[in-house]
Parts: structure tokens; sequence; C-alpha cells
């Protein structure tokens, strides 16, 4: 655990024993014990503790990382017992929202301390034993898959070499700081539909702008999960979903005027239904930070350029070939043992029926093997291969970038002003709008924001350049654009499980690099 995990566990941890302060203020004084011992951070939850006359052992319990977030709150239940509160939905407004039901109990006239002779005399049923224990479950992984971690698994070979498909991560919600749900009222579990249903799994009657509590930035080369940017819009259909966005559709029905292609789309509500989703609530994808805030990113031939700095590519990031061989049989096992290619999954096959020419998926690390036992005579990178596919950001007629060659462009860093020109609109617009909540025209080669006429504007945001080590087959940023960090999710850690035909054992509990 970094430094930064362990403050971000030691200060939520805080929090939970100062949200209740004033509360407990109103509610100590009420149970005739010093009203000034409830504001004190942990001296609080000790004097709980004395007043519910529960163990003290539970205070040191308390004290343990993440265990003792749980503890803190099983303290707090404990605690209003002693003031007649024993319904189910009482505890739940205890774990939930203490900060505000400790103070309505604490300042009224309605509720009185009655100690722990009626709590011992209470009796809960068998059913509410079951309940209890369901209600605490659901906290607990609430709670963990909000601050602490997040099973992920991969669905497709975007991040090959690097990560598989069938590999199941533990994403870190400590590595940018726990960003606070945009949509608190959701079902547990489940993303943003309900199983086997395409209804919402949450509602928005309370919405939570973007918080992040002890963020840290994300560094260049992370693995990062995020909300898909272009994903807030999607057709729900399966054919479409994220896999085929809506703004892409747009574009290809409107022959690239994504204006014109929106009017389809809306007026044919049938063929293209629509749903919008809050942040938190799109898709979620994994790729790795190649740009930070502030850097100006170009690639040149897949070749990845930072400030002008040729980037070297992780290790087990991949790009097709075509190789030419010596002539030697390629044993299959062999080619998957020592090389990592698997022609059953299509990773080598041989060009034109030319048994010393073939086209090869190749980390950097099995292609210098290869090259060094001698089994490549000549190689070049295959810039024909189209995995991706699509029109590439920022879908203008002025800048005639590929996913091959993209760039020079200078990625947004949070408070840094830029001059809005014709040259650079389409790159920024989407950002200024739809991210940062602008209202955005250009009229007659002038530029309004917020119906103010400005060409200059501050970003409020730090934004990421992202991609998958499987350069040419990913839908990455080359494809749509920055990612906010308000999209950000968290850390891709460790491999926990991967499957494949059976356990891949060399796989499990393998650390993300």
């Amino acid at each position: 655990m970094t430094h930064h995990e362990l403050l971000t566990v030691i200060l939520i941890g805080l929090l939970l024993v100062i949200l209740p302060s004033i509360g407990l203020y109103g509610m100590f004084r009420k149970a005739g014990v010093p009203a000034w011992k409830g504001l004190v951070p942990y001296y609080n939850f000790w004097t709980m503790l004395e007043i519910a006359k529960r163990p003290k052992y539970w205070f040191l319990l308390m004290l343990i990382p993440v265990v003792g977030w749980f503890i803190a709150l099983g303290i707090c239940v404990e605690f209003v017992k002693t003031f007649n509160k024993f319904k189910l939905y009482q505890h739940a407004l205890t774990v939930f929202a203490g900060m505000f039901y400790f103070p309505y109990i604490g300042f009224n006239k309605k509720d009185k301390f009655v100690g722990t002779d009626v709590v011992k005399k209470h009796k809960k049923s068998g059913a509410r034993e079951w309940i209890d224990a369901g209600v605490f479950a659901i906290v607990a992984a609430t709670l963990i898959r909000t601050f602490v971690f997040e099973a992920y698994v991969i669905p497709t070979g975007s991040m090959e070499k690097t990560l598989l498909v069938n590999d199941f991560l533990f994403v870190s919600k400590f590595s940018y700081g726990p960003r606070i749900p945009n949509t608190p009222l959701a079902i547990p579990f489940v993303h943003h539909a309900l199983p086997f249903s395409n209804a919402p799994s949450y509602l928005e009657w309370i919405k939570i702008p973007y918080t992040r509590w002890f963020p840290s930035a994300v560094k260049r080369n992370d693995v990062v999960v995020f909300n898909f940017p272009a994903g807030d819009t999607i057709i729900n259909k399966d054919e479409y979903q994220s896999a085929h966005p809506y703004y892409d559709v747009a574009r290809e029905l409107g022959n690239g005027n994504i204006d014109i292609g929106r009017k389809v789309i809306l007026n044919d509500p049938d063929q293209y239904p629509l749903i919008v989703y809050p942040v938190d609530k799109q898709e979620n994808y994994i790729k790795r930070c190649v740009g930070a805030p502030g850097d100006t990113i170009e690639i040149k031939e897949d070749v990845v350029y930072i400030n002008s700095l040729m980037q070297e590519p992780p290790p087990f990031s991949q790009l097709h070939y075509i190789v030419t061989t010596g002539g030697q049989q390629l044993d299959a096992d062999v080619m998957k043992e020592e090389y990592d290619l698997d022609a059953d999954k299509g990773e080598y096959a041989t060009e034109m029926g030319n048994q010393n020419l073939f086209s090869m998926a190749l980390t950097p690390t099995s292609k210098n093997k290869m090259i060094k036992a001698g089994i490549i005579k000549n190689i070049k990178v295959d810039h024909s291969y189209n995995g991706g596919g699509g029109s590439v950001f920022p879908y203008d007629d002025l800048h005639k970038w590929t996913r091959e060659n993209l760039g020079p462009v200078w990625i947004p860093k949070k408070g840094s002003i830029i001059t809005l020109t014709p040259q650079n609109f389409s790159i920024y617009e989407r950002a200024i709008r739809r991210y940062e909540g602008n209202t955005l025209e250009e009229k007659n080669g002038s530029y309004f924001i917020n119906n103010k006429q400005t060409n200059q504007y501050t970003f409020k945001m730090d934004y990421f350049w992202m991609m998958g080590d499987n350069r040419q087959d990913s839908q990455d940023s080359r494809y749509w654009g920055f990612v906010p960090e308000d999209h950000i999710v968290g850390e891709a850690s460790l491999i926990w499980m991967s499957y494949d035909k059976g356990l891949r054992w060399s796989r499990i509990f393998k650390k993300i690099k």
C-alpha cells in the first residue's frame, strides 16, 4: 500500500468519527454525559461504548484499517439502541445517513435516552436476524466497492498481452482517491441496468456533483479503469451499446455531419432507442494512461511521442508485423510456450501461402527473443492492419489524422488557459461543452462561451490520453479523444483469477504493470 493509499484509509476512518459529532453533542447531553465529548474524534466513540456498555476492545478493532470502518458503524448502531431505536429503517438511517440522523435524535424533544436495560429486554425475531445480517453484508460490500476496490473482468483483447480476456482484476479505488457516486440511489452490485432487463438500476432523484476524496494524480503508464467518455448517450440495442457508440452512428448516418445524423436518430426512436447515462453509470473501460495533463502527444507510424520524446512501448504491448523467417518449421507448442503466440487464436499465420512469410502479433519481448533465436530474418510493422476501424478524433476535414499518425495534440490541464482557433476548436469543443458543462458556439469566426463572446477558456478538470496495449486492436483516445478526471474509476492493480479453458495458474495474483 502506497503512502497515499494509507493516508486515504486513515482520512476516511477519521471522517467516520467526525461526521456524527454534532448529533453526538445533543445525544450525549440527553444521556447525561458531558456534551463536549461528542465533539472529540475517537473519544466520542469510546464514550458511546461506555454509554451502551459494549466491550471496550471494539475501540481497538475500530483502529484497524478498513475493518475499523465497519466496527465504527456497528458502534453507532449499538448506541442508537439506547434511544429506543430498534427498527430496521432506523439502523439503516444510522449507517447510511448518520451525519443527519444523529442531529435529529440529539436535538428533537421527542426522542429520549432509555439506557441499556431496554436494550437487554429487546429480542429480535429470527427473520430480523437474517435481515440484519443481509443489510450488514450489503453495507460492507458497498463501502468496499466505493472506497477500497472493485472486481473487474477483461471482456476484450484491447490490452493484450498485458491483460488477457477473462483476467479477473482488483481495481484499487485508493490509488486516485475514492470517487463518490453521482447517483447514490442505486441497486447494489449492478452497474446501470437490472439483470435480464434494460430497466435502469438507479434513480436520479439525488445527484451528487463530481467529488473525489483525497485525490491523487493518474500517472503516465498506469493501467486505468474509467467510464467510457463517449458512452454518455447510447443506442439501447445489442448491436450498438458502447461497441458501436451513438456518436459514431450519428457521424455515419450524416456522412460525417454529426448534426444531420443526430436528427436521423431522433426521428426514428424505434430503430434508435436512446439512453443517457450519468458519468458513474457509463460503461467501464480499461486502458493505459499514455498522456498526462499538460502533455503534448503525437503518434508517428504507431510510435508514441510525448513532448517530442519517443516512448518505449509497454513490454507486453502488441503490434502486428509482417515477418520473413528462415524457412524453418514453426512448432505450435514451441511458439506458444516460448514466444506467447497462439495459432488457434490467429496470432500468427502464413501470408498468401508463402511458408516463409507470416503475419504475427508480437510483443517487444517475443519479437526480440525470436530475432535472437534466428527465427526472424526480416520484420516490419503491418500498418495496413485495421483492427480498430472507424474515423479518428477529432472527426473533421482539417486534421488529416489516422490511427497510426495522429497529432500533435495538447492534453488539457486544470487551470490552463487556451485560445480557441479554427485549428483547435474541434479538438477541445467536446471537453468544454459536454465534460465541463458550458454552452459553446462558433458564429462568423467568433466564439461564444455561456453566451459571452470570448476565445479564451480555462479548463476546470485534468484530462488524460488512454490507449490499449494491443495498439492496432484498441478503441481508445485515438477514436474518442480525452478522458476527463471525473470519469476515472481506479487503477488496475492485481489479477486475482484468470480463466481460458481452465485456470491460467501463472497469472493468478500477478501484479499489473
